[in-house]
């Protein structure tokens, strides 16, 4: 059981949190390249923010992530954390999802 708890001042904690969430419309748009790279910034972002990814999955129209955290950071912003920043750095890294969720046809 060494090592099995995380420990703060005055707490010891166990938490982990199943996460699902599904793309916009449900497309299927996180295929190849883009489901790698989602893979590869879902782990950044775990890292910037003190998360650690138990388990994970990404399929085309949804991600699955057990997630383990700290208890100053919620549930809500874990998500948060998650699905925005996430969002935003594969627009910005793959156009071709700009043009298919913002309407943006230039």
């Amino acid at each position: 059981m060494e090592g099995r708890y995380e420990s703060g001042a005055h707490r010891v904690y166990d938490l982990k949190y199943h996460i699902v969430w599904k793309t916009k419309y449900g497309y299927g748009v996180l295929n190849g390249d883009v489901a790698l790279r989602t893979r590869q910034i879902l782990r950044e972002i775990c890292a910037e923010n003190g998360l650690k990814v138990v388990s994970g999955n990404v399929r085309a129209n949804h991600v699955h992530m057990l997630v383990s955290g700290p208890t100053n950071i919620s549930v809500a912003q874990m998500a948060q954390y998650l699905k925005g920043k996430s969002s935003h750095r594969l627009q910005k890294e793959f156009r071709e999802l700009q043009k298919r969720y913002w309407r943006q046809h230039l």
